[in-house]
């Protein structure tokens, strides 16, 4: 007698169903993702449409990694009044920004904006987007930082930790790795409002500063979800097939597509911040950093003392590197000497206080 193989019902309507899921989601129809690429202050290169009716190198790759992908498709504007409206935003899944300046008046337009991310939608920033909105407390509250310059220029090759290579988000990228590219530094950061995925190794990268320098972070925001990462100046970041496939991993997360952890990680960033101010002092010091890491795992006091000593060093490296020669088409020919003359005084006075800052802090770091 032959055997007969009997699946439990049970089993034959999970697989049933689990074939239906899958087939759905290969079938769903693409998310919708309204792309700003406006330019109100700084215009970046991958922003810059080459004609009126021509792409941009951001809007032409994220129009090909949604149509490859099938995840998503794009509506592309430079024209952020007549897109983010409250009507127009409810016909989209995420919002995408690669942007400068402020794009749009106070009051119900941008509450529009905030209200669409409150209410379960996504949003993706790339590196100027944190140079956005600079007057307005709400954008960079969602935003959660605000550009206050970049000593990492679009040459520097950059070394980063990969504080969660687990993280779909970043998972395409080693526990360390580097990327040139231009990197910014924020006031109005809260390390408590974020997930820090990955942020700059002071260590191995210069020049040093003495704080943490986020690179990309996730947040939940109300029902909705928030991604940023600041890579994107370099037009070869925007060619780069790992660089598209983070982006893709990161719009698929903020449009809830998948799940990875949001959760603020403020520890995992103290750790790094911490880091940062050992590489800045050993520096000033000539010193490895190596050993001094070592010692401010194991000397709570004395890392308060580095600390504190470090920031007065940074805030007077900052005084220095604060002090233009004059603009020679905005100052009068018969003034332009003397002007070079008091900057050049006092880029002198500046520089003798942060020698002497930078003592104590060497000071600070052998005891």
């Amino acid at each position: 007698m032959k055997q007969r193989w009997f699946v439990p019902f049970a089993k034959t309507l999970s697989l049933f169903v689990a074939l239906a899921v899958t087939a759905a989601a290969a079938t769903a129809a693409p998310k919708r993702i309204l792309v700003i690429t406006q330019s109100k202050g700084f215009k970046h290169g991958p922003v810059s449409r080459p004609a009126p009716d021509q792409l941009c190198l951001v809007e032409k790759t994220l129009q090909e990694i949604g149509t490859k992908s099938g995840v998503f498709e794009v509506e592309l504007s430079q024209d952020a009044i007549a897109a983010l409206t409250k009507e127009n935003l409810a016909k989209f899944d995420a919002l995408f920004f690669y942007t400068t300046g402020s794009l749009l008046p106070a009051g119900e337009p941008r509450e529009a904006l905030l209200d669409f991310v409150r209410q379960g939608k996504g949003f993706i920033g790339t590196h100027s987007a944190t140079d956005t909105f600079k007057d307005f407390k709400g954008y960079t509250s969602l935003i959660n930082g605000s550009f206050a310059g970049h000593p990492w220029g679009s040459g520097t090759t950059c070394t980063f930790v990969n504080h969660e290579p687990s993280h779909p988000i970043v998972k395409m990228f080693d526990a360390e790795f580097q990327w040139k590219d231009e990197i910014y530094q924020y006031s109005d950061y809260d390390m408590k409002s974020v997930r820090v995925l990955y942020s700059l190794n002071m260590a191995k990268t210069s020049p040093k500063m003495p704080y943490l320098v986020p690179v990309c972070w996730v947040r939940e925001f109300g029902q909705g979800r928030l991604f940023y990462t600041n890579l994107g100046h370099n037009e070869a970041t925007w060619k780069d097939a790992k660089y598209q496939e983070h982006l893709l991993t990161g719009i698929r997360w903020a449009l809830k597509l998948i799940e990875g952890p949001a959760t603020p990680n403020p520890e995992v960033q103290q750790v790094e911040h911490d880091k940062s101010i050992v590489a800045f002092a050993a520096n000033v010091a000539g010193k490895d950093a190596t050993p001094y890491l070592a010692k401010a795992a194991a000397n709570p006091a004395w890392l308060t003392e580095v600390t504190a000593a470090a920031s007065a060093a940074g805030k007077a490296q900052s005084a220095v590197n604060g002090v233009r020669d004059p603009d020679p088409k905005k100052t009068k020919p018969e003034e332009l000497e003397a002007a070079r003359a008091a900057a050049k005084a006092k880029r002198a006075e500046l520089q003798a206080k942060l020698e002497e800052q930078k003592k104590l802090l060497v000071a600070a770091l052998e005891k």
